[in-house]
């Protein structure tokens, strides 16, 4: 709603208030969901999100939907079909972190308790963080949680998951809540803060 107030990042584009309107801060707890925004946000580096958000739904259909099983399996013929393909990034290095990715998240689903899931919302205690910042100056670009985060993604394998991705990947999937007070989802995100079933 173009009366509402909300975070200035979206400006005035509709996709990118979408985003920010209906997902953007969302505490996420399905660990396919997870590993795709996680590949989604390693695909941003050095590049703008609403580039990434423009071709999502390109990525989910090279990507097969992200299923994890099927991106394990790719060879050397799936990641020159994704380098011909001009509705993605396409970055060798990002393809084949997405596919490494997929492994490991297999073999987190498979040996650890919680999967995928748990390592990542361990590093806040299983709960969002609240923020209250009054304007996007004061939202840090990383924080002492993503430097944690990312240096267990990396030890585990994972790339393009520097403290700062990490950080805007926690943004996106409500790990942290950092509208600013003043943006009408600020209290929404707050509330499904505390709705974890």
């Amino acid at each position: 709603m173009a009366d509402r107030k909300r975070c200035r990042w979206p400006g005035g584009d509709p996709l990118y208030c979408s985003y920010h309107d209906a997902e953007w801060g969302v505490p996420e707890y399905d660990s396919r969901a997870l590993y795709e925004k996680l590949v989604l946000d390693g695909f941003q580096a050095g590049l703008s999100w609403i580039t990434i958000l423009r071709k999502r739904e390109n990525f989910r259909k090279a990507f097969h939907r992200f299923e994890p099983d099927k991106i394990a399996r790719y060879g050397a013929r799936d990641i020159e079909r994704l380098l011909e393909n001009d509705g993605i990034i396409r970055s060798r290095a990002k393809i084949e972190a997405a596919i490494r990715g997929a492994r490991l998240w297999l073999e987190i689903e498979e040996k650890e308790p919680g999967g995928f899931t748990e390592l990542i919302w361990k590093h806040v205690d299983g709960k969002p963080m609240v923020n209250r910042f009054k304007g996007d100056g004061d939202i840090p670009a990383q924080t002492e949680m993503s430097q944690g985060l990312a240096k267990e993604l990396k030890q585990r394998g994972f790339n393009f998951c520097g403290p700062v991705i990490v950080y805007a990947f926690a943004q996106a999937i409500g790990m942290v809540n950092d509208h600013v007070v003043t943006c009408f989802r600020h209290a929404e995100c707050t509330r499904l803060a505390k709705t974890r079933h």
